[in-house]
Formats: structure tokens, sequence, C-alpha cells
């Protein structure tokens, strides 16, 4: 056998012993890194909610996470408002909190006050003021939502919309305790 055939032959081992092990990172209790796509833990972050107050996401492990990423200004956005309402409210008592973080980078305070009252909405609303979550979170479009599960593991990304009320409600099936909506 050539000398070259044993070098690509034994990087070859060596790639797939790597992948293996990279592989069962999870699987032998290692801690799962963060990063804005399914499988890996939520990036962390703390915003300013309307009312002034500081909210951690770090803070809401143990429960059910619906984080959507939208403006004023975004038909979509407004389209899906009403079905995360309505969600929020049949299932915050399962543990489900759905957070609504206003690009308001490219949105104004005032607009988005009178939005919530519009909408009628519960939920707490975040001011990414400077979109240094939006940038986290790599967010391309509005709106975008991420389903992140009680350990803080994001199990679905979707970019655009709008979201009806029953695709949210099937991605719900895998995050709230008793497996069904």
């Amino acid at each position: 056998m050539p000398k070259s055939w044993a070098v690509g032959i034994i990087g070859m081992v060596v790639i797939g012993g790597v992948w293996l092990v990279a592989s069962r990172v999870r699987e032998v209790g290692l801690p799962i890194r963060e990063a804005p796509q399914p499988g890996y833990r939520a990036p962390g972050f703390s915003l300013r909610t309307l009312e002034g107050e500081t909210l951690s996401i770090g803070d809401l492990r143990g429960r059910a996470v619906i984080l959507n990423f939208w403006a004023t200004w975004c038909p979509p956005c407004r389209a899906e408002m009403p079905a995360f309402q309505r969600l929020y409210a049949r299932y915050r008592d399962r543990g489900l909190v759905v957070l609504g973080v206003n690009a308001t980078s490219g949105d104004d305070r005032a607009a988005v006050l009178a939005f919530r009252q519009q909408y009628g909405l519960t939920f707490p609303i975040l001011l990414d003021e400077a979109g240094q979550v939006q940038q986290r979170y790599r967010i391309t479009a509005l709106p975008t939502t991420f389903f992140i599960d009680p350990q803080g593991i994001i199990r679905d990304v979707v970019i655009g919309g709008p979201l009806s009320e029953a695709a949210m409600e099937a991605r719900l099936s895998d995050l709230l305790p008793s497996g069904t909506p």
C-alpha cells in the first residue's frame, strides 16, 4: 500500500474518532453549549420589560418558553400576536412563559405600549433597545420564534410568519410537562 494511502486512512480514522467523541458529549454529561439553534442551550440575556423590571431568561429554567422577536411595524408579527396571547392564557398555569422581545432599536416605545393595549397582551414584553439580544440570537427576519424546553434547550426555531395557533400548539407538546398541550 502506498504511503499516501496509509496517511489518508489514518487521517480518516482520527476524524471519525473526533466525530464520535463530539457526538456523544451530551451522553457523558458534559455541559451543553449555548447557541441560537435547536439542540443547544438558549443564549442567556437580561432585558427590561415595559414596566422597567429586568427579566433574565436564565431565571425561567424549569418552564417552557416561547421566545418571539417582533416589531410593531411587522404585519406577520401583528397577525400572530393574538395566538401567542391565547396560548399564554391557556398554558401559563402549566409552566408556559411567552416572551415578546421587541426590536426596539428599530421601533418606538410608545408604539409598543399602544400595540400591547390594542392586542390585550399580558405576557412580558421585553425591550431590546440596543439590538444586542437580536444579534446574540442571529435574528435576520421578523418575526422569529424560539421554542425552548424547561431545561433551557432550544427545540425549534421558526423564522418568518405568521405562525398559526395550531402550529404553535403542536410545538408545545414536547415542551410542556405532561407531554401534550
